[in-house]
């Protein structure tokens, strides 16, 4: 039993089923809970501005969560989290210092340095798997070596790899808070200036309470459905909850056994589990592959013949491609923070194989402007788009968007929505406004040019050419 600990939280911002924090509530007489924001420490894994917007209002609710509990969470701004923490173990005679242990290439460096610093003041550090499902280094094929395709990881994982146990929240009665001077939360200056902040928000429900509501609510009443309508942009077929597992809003692992417990049809259940692996799939790639978020991982695309057209890239980014589907997600990801999955394939190929721009540029991109920007995910996905990384579609597999708005936007709801310019467009041409006729656009006083752009590229040469320069890479 530790007289004084401290919590170290980080993207763990929840009460339940936080190994970390139920250990520390567990082994201390005396607890002081921290987080510590420290950007300069991050490297590539620096917060975007819509992630910095989630993470202000995730600290906000999560402080009063606690305060209810008359725990004070304390933050600080910090140049230096050892610095920061080797100073309040001094100032407060802190024991030991528990957390749950994170993934990224920066992250795993800066915490081995910590513990072993700790260690050597004579301060207990215990770092937990909360994360994750399983440990990246605990699962590995025949040879020992990490996986580099999905399916095998996921029979592996499902085959010899038992999921850790759930913790419940932590009896916060039982324990005594520190109260010692810190930052306000709005001393992390994490808000941008600009108004865009407060539409964004205008879509989420933050904090742990909310989260796990609208995951009940999605399991009872949606996953049922799931393997289909998760392809459908224009409903609510999806859980929305990667935001929250980002954050540490809600336990993956507690998520598991919601849908285990489920009603639902097993084939439904399964589909969704496998996605819940798919982003453990995505931490075990960059755990072992730290280089992933900026170099190919198949090494021969080092060599591809990007383009540098700025005013394609300003396009895309707008939203104003003329291509309906594309310029639709671009839009919903700038007005909320979040595209739904399926768009998000749309318009990274677009972005690589239409425009031929680097998947690192889309990259960069959503970094800055998704809510649930992460860097295993966000890297690993669009490898995936480009061909290049592990278990990737292959490059000449190339999205047509005039297709894949019709298959999955098929009464154009989702472009409506989005795209307010083309809602009076009839169905048949929503998806390809640049065919309708004349006296069609003359009727809904819709000019093309004007009111909405004209592809910015012909699908069909760029497809050619797209097969072209993938041909001459393979001869490189």
């Amino acid at each position: 039993m530790s007289k004084a600990s401290i919590m170290w939280f980080r993207q763990d911002l929840r009460q339940d089923d936080n190994h970390a924090f139920y250990e520390a509530v567990k082994q201390s007489e005396k607890l002081l809970c921290v987080y510590i924001y420290a950007p300069g420490e991050l490297k590539e894994g620096a917060l975007g501005a819509a992630s910095k917007v989630w993470l202000h209002h995730s600290l906000k609710v999560f402080q009063e969560a606690l305060a209810e509990k008359s725990i004070e969470l304390h933050l600080f701004e910090s140049e230096s989290t050892l610095g920061t923490l080797k100073k309040l173990c001094k100032e407060h005679n802190i024991e030991k210092v528990f957390w749950n242990r994170l993934y990224e290439p920066a992250i795993v460096e800066r915490d081995k340095k910590i513990k072993a610093e700790l260690k050597g003041a004579g301060i207990q550090a215990e770092s937990f798997g909360g994360h994750l499902l399983w440990e990246p280094w605990d699962v590995k094929n025949k040879s020992g070596h990490p996986y580099l395709v999905y399916t095998p990881f996921w029979r592996e994982c499902m085959r010899s790899h038992s999921l850790r146990e759930l913790k419940a929240a932590p009896k916060l009665s039982t324990i005594k808070s520190f109260k010692v001077p810190c930052d306000r939360l709005d001393d992390l200056a994490l808000l941008p200036s600009r108004e865009w902040k407060d539409s964004m928000m205008e879509s989420w429900h933050v904090g742990e309470e909310q989260v796990r509501k609208r995951t009940k609510s999605f399991i009872s009443k949606h996953l049922k459905d799931y393997s289909e309508l998760r392809n459908h942009p224009n409903v609510d077929g999806t859980s929305q909850i990667s935001m929250a597992l980002h954050f540490g809003e809600l336990s993956v692992r507690r998520v598991w056994d919601w849908v285990e417990s489920s009603k639902a049809p097993a084939p439904a259940c399964e589909v969704f589990l496998k996605e819940l692996t798919w982003r453990e799939f995505a931490q075990h790639l960059l755990f072992h592959f730290p280089h992933m978020p900026k170099r190919p991982l198949k090494s021969e695309f080092a060599k591809f013949s990007w383009s540098k057209n700025k005013k394609y890239l300003q396009a895309w980014q707008k939203g104003m491609t003329g291509y309906p589907i594309v310029d639709a997600g671009m839009r919903q990801l700038w007005q909320t923070g979040w595209m739904h999955n399926r768009v998000r394939m749309i318009v990274a190929s677009f972005l690589i194989k239409d425009l031929f721009l680097s998947w690192q540029q889309g990259e960069r991109w959503f970094w800055d402007t998704l809510v649930d920007a992460d860097l295993a995910s966000n890297s690993m996905g669009w490898q995936w788009c480009a061909g290049s990384g592990a278990d990737a579609a292959p490059f000449f597999r190339i999205f047509n968007p005039t297709l894949q708005g019709e298959r999955f936007d098929s009464q154009g709801e989702y472009v409506r929505r989005w795209v307010p310019e083309l809602s009076k467009l009839p169905k048949k041409w929503i998806h390809k406004p640049w065919l309708a006729d004349k006296k069609i656009l003359e009727k809904i006083n819709l000019s093309l040019g004007k009111d909405y752009p004209l592809p910015i590229v012909d699908h069909s040469a760029a497809r050619e050419k797209a097969l072209s320069e993938y041909k001459n890479l393979s001869k490189k």
